[in-house]
């Protein structure tokens, strides 16, 4: 029941904040607040409905901590969609005409926020996190990532090809930070830092959900396999190389921190075996 009640305490926030901001649209500041407390209100019930049916702290939430390993993520996040945006500058088009939008920007802070905080939740925090404890970390990481991709397909401008680079570049990415830290923020910080600075910033299609335009006025063109083509830059192989590249980077770090949990079926038979009469 525990799976339950999270995943739809989670999915309520989402769906209710997202009405609210989408709702806001065209009113920057206005989108940013209920942005920001759409994301405030996700980690809040998170942190409750975890307590309530666990009995337990709500640890991968706490408050102490989180702002330096939101920064950790937020840093990579942006580092990661810079090296992409290069990488399109350098093999396609990509051309800066000078400034864009700074109201836009503010308001997808609040959109990126309740984004990035409420889908953390729901698929690291709930889905993840509990699948893990039944299959182990392979098996959950794999799981979740396929169905993070797919529920991109439900974007405007998807394609399947948006969806598998989802799966891999953001789903098993993030799902192996969680798994490397065992705190959510610096998913949600890595999540929000990619999406601002692919929509906030660079002014790029994000998951193909014709974004609004953000600080830069700017244009993309080029083989789709370099540009993303109408999803964005998350359609990119470089964005799913560097992607890979990361989730084995922090899998790596969730191996030496002992981290990474086995199948559950292996270690219950380690168990029985231990007891056996002998």
């Amino acid at each position: 029941m525990r799976f339950i009640w999270q995943l739809l305490a989670a999915v309520l926030v989402a769906m209710i904040g997202g009405q609210a901001v989408g709702a806001a649209e065209g009113s920057p500041w206005l989108q940013l607040v209920l942005g920001l407390l759409t994301a405030v209100a996700a980690v809040l019930v998170y942190g409750w409905v975890v307590r309530r049916t666990e009995h337990r702290p709500s640890t991968e939430v706490a408050r102490e901590g989180a702002g330096a390993a939101f920064g950790r993520g937020l840093l990579i996040g942006v580092a990661m969609f810079g090296a992409v945006i290069t990488n399109i500058y350098f093999n396609a088009h990509y051309e800066i005409n000078g400034l864009g939008s700074p109201a836009g920007a503010v308001g997808l802070v609040g959109f990126m926020a309740a984004a990035a905080v409420t889908e953390e939740v729901m698929f690291r925090g709930v889905l993840f996190r509990i699948i893990e404890e039944r299959t182990g970390t392979w098996i959950a990481l794999t799981l979740t990532g396929v169905l993070f991709g797919a529920s991109h397909l439900l974007n405007p401008n998807a394609d399947l090809w948006g969806a598998v680079a989802i799966a891999i570049e953001a789903g098993g990415m993030l799902a192996a930070a969680y798994a490397a830290t065992r705190t959510l923020w610096v998913p949600i910080g890595l999540h929000f830092g990619w999406n601002f600075a692919a929509a906030g910033i660079f002014s790029t299609e994000v998951s193909g959900n014709d974004t609004p335009q953000g600080l830069l006025d700017t244009v993309t063109s080029g083989p789709a396999w370099v540009t993303g083509g109408d999803f964005g830059p998350e359609g990119s192989v470089y964005s799913v190389a560097f992607g890979a590249l990361i989730t084995g980077a922090f899998l790596w770090l969730a191996h030496r921190r002992g981290n990474l949990v086995p199948r559950r079926r292996g270690a219950d038979e380690a168990a029985a075996a231990t007891t056996l009469p002998r």
